[in-house]
């Protein structure tokens, strides 16, 4: 049994009719690209000064794959993300709570989510720019995942700062997870689209227990880009199409439904509110671990390889 697709006629040839599926047109993609081609150069970058051969004291160890020279990783107690040190990532401007606060660095809220804390953290978030991010500015444009991709991951930033206050943390996983967050804020129905999301979205949090990837980011972008799609990702319902294509006849079908108007509204308050409170309390010196004492273990998981610098 053949199915149907909304762009298609029942053989699969493309309709010429203009109908709620027209926010589907495919864009083509810059922006994302852009971003994953500026995080591997800045990635090289920052190794570049990280120089460990040079810089290690040897207190934790040698450098791994001393043959790359001032490329070579820092040592695997240090960093088991095959990356530079916390002090590199401290001078490229990594997401510190006391440096945000006391020093009024806020600008490390955006910073942060350019560095990785190494290859595989690099290779994770790549992979979820390929599998997720491209196809969603496929579909919607850059201005709008953009502004999901710059909001979610300083809404992940905020939630980070108010339990991740005694380390140094990166990455562009928050933003991320709020495009992640957005697809499901559109109902399922277009995040079915989406065939590798299960094992990106593990990979992510996979990596987000390891030192210097912060989970908490994670979340927090998760939930500020599902509460963006209801407000940027406003798509008219299935059948509505355009007067001017509207055949002699057609039932007249409203363009939006009254519970997407109501999601919007409230999902506007939640991000002001959120961000708000969460900005408030943090500049405020909040400590989230203090009403939870297990929280610190979702974003670190302490072994004897690595530390976690609770």
């Amino acid at each position: 049994m053949g199915s149907w697709d909304p762009e298609k006629g029942s053989k699969g040839k493309k309709k010429k009719t203009d109908s709620s599926y027209e926010c589907e047109k495919p864009w083509i993609p810059w922006l994302l690209p852009t971003i994953v081609l500026a995080n591997i150069i800045i990635f090289v970058l920052m190794m570049y000064t990280n120089n460990c051969p040079k810089n290690n004291k040897g207190s934790k160890g040698k450098c791994v794959a001393r043959y790359l020279g001032r490329f070579s990783f820092q040592p695997s107690k240090e960093n088991p993300l095959f990356g530079p040190s916390s002090n590199t990532m401290d001078k490229w401007g990594a997401l510190q709570w006391s440096k945000v606060v006391h020093g009024k660095q806020g600008w490390r809220f955006i910073t942060c989510l350019w560095l990785h804390g190494g290859l595989i953290h690099l290779f994770a978030n790549v992979l979820s720019f390929v599998f997720i991010g491209i196809r969603h500015e496929q579909q919607f444009g850059y201005v709008r995942v953009g502004v999901i991709y710059l909001l979610s991951g300083f809404g992940g930033g905020i939630l980070s700062s108010l339990f991740m206050q005694h380390t140094t943390t990166v990455g562009a996983s928050g933003a991320l997870f709020g495009l992640i967050g957005a697809m499901c804020s559109e109902f399922l129905t277009n995040w079915t689209i989406y065939t590798y999301k299960a094992s990106i979205i593990v990979l992510n949090l996979a990596v987000g227990v390891l030192p210097h990837i912060d989970n908490f980011a994670n979340i927090g972008g998760f939930f500020t880009g599902f509460l963006l799609g209801f407000v940027l990702l406003f798509r008219p319902q299935s059948g509505w199409i355009k007067p001017q294509h509207r055949p002699a006849g057609a039932a007249v079908i409203p363009k939006h439904k009254p519970y997407q108007y109501v999601f919007c509204v409230i999902a506007v308050l939640l991000l002001i509110v959120g961000f708000g409170m969460g900005l408030l309390l943090v500049f405020k010196g909040a400590n989230g671990n203090k009403h939870c004492s297990w929280c610190h273990h979702l974003t670190c998981a302490p072994t004897s390889k690595w530390p976690c610098g609770y």
